[in-house]
């Protein structure tokens, strides 16, 4: 990114802090939460300046994928203080790479869970989100799933005596041809099967559609088990309204459910990084209001 553009991002989100924290107000009274997963916004600028490009826009979260694993605890301290500033939280936060759903791989899985609850923890951070890792050549599905299972039920006891929340997410298989959880359809079933109040599933519409869509009647079906929505449109992963993704129907949905978590931008913007984030915002909380 050349100085013309850094600056022009610094200015955007130095205007818009005034407007930032009306959008925050209106966002509250429409009775939704909103956040944006930060690796989306990491190639327009340093971190601190994407938070506030994201408290600009009038969002109340943040959502990480690693970032912290190399903050020391000053860094940590700042960036919190920081937070707390613009009125923002950490309200998810990724990053443990081993897989739930391989075997060979659970000794690693605890190790690096257990650590990441502590993380959660000094970040005030309520949910975690975990991966499947990949599909264990010649097993069958049906171990694999109850493999999975089996993990979960440890992974959901170790997160709820922390007071913290898991959210599984599938990835879709253009994504991740590799990948074990695929799709939300088998999400919600192991997440059932587990039966543990601190297991639910990410729904990611962007990564859903690409492989498998009907989109809104998995989520009437399961909306008590959803604990986090991600929202890009198909293709390009982009702002709602680029592709073939029918978010107001989605967004009218999701307020009929009173569903009451965390709608999270998950996008590349195409324009202005506030603008875009904004108006995302917008939408959501007119679908809300309606």
């Amino acid at each position: 990114m050349n100085r013309r553009d850094f600056g022009r991002l610094a200015g955007a989100a130095a205007v818009g802090q005034a407007v930032g924290i009306a959008a925050k107000a209106e966002v509250a009274d429409a009775g939704v939460k909103l956040s944006v997963m930060l690796w989306t916004l990491e190639k327009l600028a340093p971190f601190d300046r994407c938070l506030e490009i994201v408290a600009a826009a009038g969002y109340q979260g943040v959502e990480l994928v690693g970032e912290f694993q190399k903050w020391t605890p000053e860094e940590t301290r700042q960036k919190l203080v920081r937070m707390k500033a613009l009125g923002m939280r950490v309200d998810s936060m990724s990053g443990v790479k081993a897989g739930f759903a391989v075997p060979e791989e659970r000794e690693s899985f605890f190790a690096q869970f257990a650590a990441h609850l502590e993380a959660a923890q000094r970040l005030g951070c309520p949910q975690v989100i975990l991966l499947s890792g990949k599909r264990v050549a010649g097993m069958t599905e049906e171990a694999q799933f109850a493999a999975s299972v089996e993990t979960l039920k440890r992974a959901g006891a170790m997160a709820a005596e922390k007071q913290i929340e898991i959210v599984i997410e599938p990835i879709d298989p253009l994504e991740n041809p590799t990948i074990y959880l695929q799709t939300v359809t088998v999400g919600f079933a192991m997440v059932r099967e587990v039966g543990s109040d601190a297991l639910k599933v990410l729904y990611d519409f962007y990564h859903e559609q690409r492989a498998y869509g009907n989109l809104i009647e998995k989520l009437e079906g399961n909306i008590d088990k959803v604990g986090l929505v991600h929202v890009a449109d198909v293709p390009g992963r982009h702002e709602p309204g680029s592709g073939e993704i029918d978010y107001a129907n989605i967004y009218k949905k999701l307020a009929e459910l009173k569903y009451d978590r965390y709608v999270a931008m998950e996008f590349y913007p195409q324009g202005d990084p506030v603008a875009a984030l904004r108006k995302a915002a917008g939408e959501v909380r007119a679908a809300f209001r309606g």
